[in-house]
C-alpha cells in the first residue's frame, strides 16, 4: 500500500453547484459562522471581517467569488496564509478526501471561471491568498462520484 502525498489530501466543500477541493495542508479548522463585522469599500465577495480565535479575520464568499446567487453559508473554512488566517464561506463541508494526483490532471484552479477583474482584485488585495486558490480545485462530477461510498451512491 502507498502512503498518499501530502497534496493528495482535500477538503471538500459544496459551493452553490461546485464541489470545491481545498488542499488540507492549507485548511486550519472549519466552523459554524460567526458574527461578521461589514466594512466599506471591499469587493464584494469580501463579506467583512470576523474575530476569529481572538485575530481578526477576512471572511470571504466563495459563491460570491465564483459568480453564484445565493446565501446558504453554513460553514467558514479557515485558512492559513503565512502567519495569519482568512476565512472562506461554504455552503457545506463534505469531508477529507484523498484524490490521486491524476485524477486532478488538467483540472483547472478553483477560479477558472471567474471573471478577470475578481482575478485581479484578490491578486491585489492577497497574493498569498490567490496563491491558495490557485492550488484549489473544482472537483469533477466524475472524480466526485468516484469519491463517494457505495453506500451514498
Amino acid at each position: 500500500m502507498t502512503r498518499p502525498q501530502s497534496g493528495d489530501s482535500f477538503l471538500l466543500c459544496r459551493v452553490g453547484s461546485c464541489v470545491c477541493a481545498i488542499p488540507l495542508a492549507r485548511v486550519s479548522e472549519t466552523l459554524r459562522p460567526v458574527r461578521v463585522d461589514t466594512l466599506a469599500g471591499v469587493p464584494s465577495f469580501v463579506l467583512g471581517v470576523a474575530t476569529i480565535r481572538g485575530y481578526p479575520t477576512p471572511i470571504i464568499d466563495a459563491a460570491r467569488l465564483l459568480g453564484f446567487e445565493g446565501d446558504r453559508v453554513t460553514r467558514l473554512v479557515t485558512i492559513k496564509i503565512r502567519d495569519r488566517l482568512a476565512a472562506i464561506a461554504v455552503d457545506e463541508v463534505l469531508g477529507v478526501r484523498t484524490i490521486p494526483a491524476d485524477s486532478l490532471a488538467g483540472v483547472p484552479p478553483l477560479l477558472r471561471d471567474a471573471s478577470p477583474a475578481i482575478v485581479a482584485t484578490v491578486l491585489s488585495l492577497d497574493a498569498e491568498l490567490m496563491l491558495v486558490l490557485e492550488a484549489s480545485r473544482v472537483v469533477p462530477e466524475s472524480v466526485w462520484h468516484s469519491l463517494e461510498p457505495a453506500s451514498a451512491r
